[in-house]
């Protein structure tokens, strides 16, 4: 039997539910743990339609007056971003053994199902082009790891492109293995460049004051002033559970009335918006 290929209507004995407050709350919580953007950059609640969020692209000027001369008229300009919403979501399948009390089934998804959605929004971030709504970082300047004096050829190489863009860098996101390199840069003095934040579980550490957040969707680094960038959720995270679907999984389809199992999709809409992406850069292999 051939593989269903279009959207078809095989969930009439879905039960379709939105986890209690408590619960939601505590789910996205955790998934923000996971995710580095939603760590550095600052949330907007996003309604369903999307949003136009104002970005202002330039400051009033003032200027040196005389004495009863008339004073310079200098306006700010400003621009439009538009966020809009995409789906990110994961099916888990599991046995009806396993998932038999619903508490033990919720604790399974608080541990492992929030972190693949963070994943995929920072891979989204990070790695792939920008899409209608949903901008991406993937192409902001770039610093090559040209020797190995991390402290020089890359923090303070990618500091001053983001300056130069008239913006402050006051966050990191790294991959695991680049924060080893940033745990044993030291200055001439032997001081470590990354200094550890055992006190705060959001951040690794900070480097030169700004906050440092691990993240599995890059192999370096990405750092920049995220008060430019902005992320959005619309409403709660949507929970359904099947037990009569046939579902497929890319290669065979499962149905789970028949193998006595139970199908969990879980799913968040999310948007990503960056007003300057001079005021991002990332780190590149030599």
């Amino acid at each position: 039997m051939a593989l269903a290929t279009n959207p078809v209507d095989i969930n009439r004995g879905t039960t379709g539910l939105t986890l209690p407050a408590e619960l939601s709350a505590e789910i996205f919580e955790n998934a923000r743990h996971e995710s580095a953007v939603m760590r550095l950059a600052d949330r907007v609640d996003l309604p369903g339609r999307g949003l136009s969020i104002p970005v202002i692209t330039g400051d009033p000027i003032a200027n040196i007056v005389a004495e009863t001369a008339e004073k310079p008229v200098s306006n700010s300009t400003f621009a439009t971003k538009t966020m809009t919403p995409k789906k990110f979501a994961v099916i888990e399948l599991v046995s009806k053994e396993f998932a038999r009390d619903m508490p033990a089934l919720y604790d399974t998804l608080l541990r492992r199902l929030p972190g693949s959605i963070a994943k995929a929004f920072d891979n989204q971030v990070f790695n792939v082009a920008a899409i209608t709504g949903f901008d991406s970082l993937t192409g902001v300047q770039a610093v090559t790891r040209a020797s190995s004096d991390t402290i020089a050829d890359v923090v303070r190489s990618g500091m001053m492109l983001v300056a130069a863009n008239n913006a402050h860098v006051d966050g990191f996101a790294v991959s695991p293995a680049y924060e080893t390199e940033l745990v044993t840069a030291v200055d001439g003095i032997q001081r470590p460049l990354l200094v550890p934040d055992m006190n705060n579980g959001d951040y690794v550490g900070r480097v030169y004051g700004a906050d440092v957040a691990e993240t599995a969707a890059i192999t370096t680094m990405f750092g920049g002033d995220w008060s430019k960038a902005k992320y959005g959720i619309v409403n709660d995270i949507d929970i359904a559970i099947s037990e009569e679907a046939t579902i497929n999984t890319g290669t065979e389809q499962v149905n789970l009335w028949q193998r006595n199992m139970i199908a969990i999709r879980v799913e968040a809409e999310l948007g990503f918006v960056c007003a300057n992406a001079g005021a991002f850069f990332k780190v590149t292999a030599a």
